[in-house]
Parts: C-alpha cells; sequence; structure tokens
C-alpha cells in the first residue's frame, strides 16, 4: 500500500513541475501566434529580427534590412518588445 501511495505522489508531484507548467507556455505561445498583428517586430525560432509587414492564415511576410521572408507562424518564437522587457 506505501508503494502505491508513493508512486501517485511521484506522479502528481512529476503533473505539478514538468507537465503543467509547460502545457501553460505551450498555450501563451499559441495565443502570441494567433494575436500577432502587422507593424510588430518579431524574432523567429532562426534568430531573424523583423517587423512584420503582412498577416495570412498560417504565414507572415516580415521584412528585415530590405529583405522579405515569408514564413509560417510556427516560426515565430517571440516579439522583440518582449525581449527588451526580459
Amino acid at each position: 500500500m506505501q508503494q502505491l501511495v508513493m508512486l501517485v505522489m511521484i506522479i502528481v508531484v512529476f503533473y505539478f513541475f514538468m507537465i503543467r507548467p509547460q502545457m501553460k507556455k505551450q498555450k501563451e505561445l499559441k495565443k502570441f501566434r494567433e494575436s500577432i498583428a502587422a507593424g510588430q517586430k518579431v524574432i523567429t525560432i532562426g534568430g531573424i529580427h523583423g517587423k512584420i509587414l503582412e498577416v495570412n492564415d498560417s504565414t507572415v511576410l516580415i521584412s528585415s534590412e530590405g529583405n522579405k521572408l515569408r514564413i509560417e507562424k510556427s516560426a515565430i518564437a517571440s516579439s522583440s518588445e518582449d525581449q527588451l522587457m526580459a
């Protein structure tokens, strides 16, 4: 019986310290990607800094140092305003 209780306790601790924070982080990232708009400065997962020119369903057009790139929304890591605050 004690082994079963300890196993359940380990699972509960694992959930609250590992799984739950990761799910919360993924939810916030999804919300951020859905709320991006033209004119916002972003950083991609590849490290490209740019300004959003156009937003489509699953892609965005960004301008970086005179170059225009069309990338997937899932490739946007964060807003550069978020990086300045951190």
